[in-house]
């Protein structure tokens, strides 16, 4: 089922009113007719819509079930990902989209080999945001994860405390049974954040930093993984557990 982003302006009562490019994308791409069922999502909640009108400049469409939230997770993930090489951020960003996360920061690390110029920061975050938002369309999520800056390593140590729990997957951590345990803290409602290292990991400095400021390392197994596999398998152990253990 498609999913289309609007704003609480565009609901009137149980009417929804739809225009510009999601207009064009519904008539003339996907060819919806009257009757059709699609999702719309406005502030972070999602209603279940029938296509009732088609019109030169818009389509209106009748909520048939409010607060239609069936993908949202039980907990806030946030994403702080060590810069990494190539394209691989665009692959991670809609990988944390489908797999819950509410938000993705990029942190440059000691080990980081890309440098963003604050110049240029602006328009990457706005190509970012543009994946992140295709990605929530085509998962049904009920909200477009916010893309943000980039931080250095010390504003993202400095971020630690805003979170009921902090994770940095590292290859000395204890082992899995340590790691279920720490996994088993996690409650409903709560904010979780994650950080990963980008190509290479994190210095020793970093780790030190980290578990200072209050986070938890933990494991991924026995493998080194690349970054962009370690965002993924951390999300993916979390997201796993919030559905099975938490809902």
């Amino acid at each position: 089922m498609y999913n289309f982003f609007i704003t609480k302006e565009q609901i009137t009562g149980d009417t929804a009113i739809i225009s510009g490019n999601d207009f064009n994308h519904i008539v003339n791409v996907l060819r919806f007719k009257v009757g059709d069922e699609f999702l719309v999502s406005a502030d972070g909640v999602s209603h279940l819509c029938r296509l009732e009108q088609i019109d030169s400049d818009k389509v209106i469409a009748k909520i048939t079930k409010e607060n239609f939230n069936y993908t949202s997770l039980p907990i806030s993930i946030t994403l702080f990902q060590g810069l990494p090489k190539s394209d691989k951020m665009e692959l991670i960003i809609q990988k944390a989209v489908e797999l819950g996360a509410e938000k993705v920061i990029p942190v440059e690390t000691e080990r980081s080999i890309v440098k963003i110029e604050k110049k240029k920061q602006g328009a990457k975050v706005e190509r970012w945001q543009a994946i992140a938002e295709s990605a929530a369309k085509q998962c049904k999520r009920s909200i477009i994860p916010k893309i943000e800056l980039p931080l250095s390593f010390t504003q993202a140590v400095n971020e630690i405390n805003n979170y009921d729990l902090f994770l940095v997957p590292y290859e000395n951590a204890l082992g899995m049974q340590a790691t279920k345990e720490i996994l088993s803290q996690i409650k409903p409602n709560m904010k979780i954040g994650v950080l990963i290292g980008a190509e290479g990991g994190f210095s020793q400095k970093e780790i030190d930093s980290v578990i200072d400021a209050g986070a938890k390392t933990i494991s991924l197994g026995k493998r080194i993984l690349r970054t962009e596999t370690a965002a993924i398998t951390s999300l993916s152990m979390l997201m796993l557990h919030a559905e099975m253990h938490l809902n």
